[in-house]
């Protein structure tokens, strides 16, 4: 009974070391583990310096535990607690155990009563994502208090239609908290599903936001080819640019006046796509030969194939009915109607510039070209991967 109690009081002094901190220097970012089996000296387990807040690890086991069992009976209605109380020990109770489902709850409860601001939570997150970057728990409360704002119009569109500044700044801040836990997790597609979500909810995937992702995110997956999560973001990216341009390629197609046969201009949205994903063919293919042996770029080229053949659909000539119909929108992208000197009209073919084909053939000499050239074993295996699944493509595969 005597040690239950010495273990109370010492749980206590360590929670109330903890809150001290927090209170010297609200600014803390950071939070770790110090590597410490038992209690050796007979000091506070609890070392803040500067923004940085570590724990030793002894006193994990024994804060977690009792902190968790206070919050079930309070749950319960054993315990009573007020506002302060509880919002203090949720705080230290998600930074021990950020998925901690009830913690969050209690929050939320606190937020919607006005007892606590999502901004305090928004910082928690991130700081319990310091420690914990794939925690789900943590990454779902994000999207709820991101949704409390928005709802609130607490963050509104300027008048011009573009983000406000307010919302730019939260948007940069989301941004930033995903490529810090990416950069701390491999494979965190926790957080890069956070990512894909904060830019379809709060940027409402506008253009500029897309392209200005692709050319940030280009430097994280040449630094982590083998991590495909980064890729699947990019991949994400490339398929709303591409899905804007199907549209707005559909838009471009219009009955012309005298012939009245439908005409295809070319339309701004479809090349700006088709370009990305040119130059996301070119990203790949350098690092395929700085870095060979990574699956991952091999698995994005196929995503690559796969868009690149949406958008030139988009982009063809598919819907004249006329004999163009039988031409490949690979060799032919466009028809336009040109007026003549003698006021005449006929129809002109514009061919598709060379960054606009990537064709099976084209793909079928790639692949075989590190095939046999590749002194790499797994670079050679997974160059013949994808030739045999560009030959099954091929079989089944007909022009958009």
């Amino acid at each position: 009974m005597a040690r239950e109690d010495d273990v109370e009081v010492l749980v206590r002094r360590i929670f109330k070391d903890i809150s001290s901190a927090f209170r010297r220097n609200p600014d803390i970012d950071e939070i770790g583990v110090i590597a410490c089996p038992e209690a050796r000296y007979n000091r506070s387990p609890v070392v803040a310096v500067g923004p940085k807040l570590g724990l030793e690890s002894w006193c994990l086991k024994l804060l977690a535990p009792h902190l968790q069992s206070r919050l079930v009976q309070y749950r319960r209605g054993k315990i009573w607690l007020d506002p302060d109380a509880l919002v203090e020990l949720t705080h230290t109770l998600l930074l021990l155990n950020p998925d901690c489902t009830t913690a969050w709850n209690v929050r939320k409860e606190l937020i919607q009563v006005g007892l606590l601001q999502p901004g305090k939570d928004l910082w928690l997150g991130r700081l319990a994502l310091s420690r914990f970057p794939k925690s789900p728990d943590t990454w779902i409360h994000r999207r709820w208090l991101l949704q409390q704002l928005v709802a609130a119009k607490k963050m509104a569109e300027a008048p011009s239609g573009d983000l406000s500044e307010a919302f730019q700044t939260l948007l940069r801040g989301e941004l930033m908290v995903c490529t810090a836990a990416a950069d701390r997790y491999p494979s965190n597609y926790n957080a890069w599903s956070h990512r894909c979500w904060v830019v379809q909810h709060l940027a409402g995937c506008c253009h500029k936001v897309l392209q200005a992702e692709l050319e940030s995110t280009r430097a994280w997956v040449e630094s982590h080819v083998s991590d495909h999560s980064g890729f699947h973001y990019r991949q994400f990216l490339l398929g709303a640019l591409a899905a804007d341009s199907v549209g707005m390629s559909q838009a471009c197609v219009h009955m012309h006046p005298s012939t009245n046969i439908p005409a295809v201009e070319m339309c701004p949205g479809g090349s700006l796509a088709a370009q990305h994903i040119h130059n996301e063919f070119d990203l790949c293919t350098d690092l395929n030969l700085a870095y060979p042996g990574h699956e991952s770029l091999w698995s994005h080229r196929r995503y690559l194939f796969h868009i690149w053949h949406k958008v030139a659909g988009a982009m063809s000539c598919e819907t004249y009915n006329g004999p163009l119909r039988s031409l490949s929108p690979l060799a032919v992208s466009l028809q336009t109607l040109e007026t003549r000197d003698d006021g005449h009209e006929r129809k002109r073919l514009k061919r598709c510039p060379s960054w606009q084909r990537h064709d099976l053939q084209a793909e079928q000499e790639f692949a075989a070209g590190f095939l046999a050239k590749s002194t790499n074993h797994m670079q050679s295996r997974f160059a013949s991967t994808y030739l045999k699944w560009i030959d099954a493509v091929s079989g089944s595969w007909t022009p958009p």
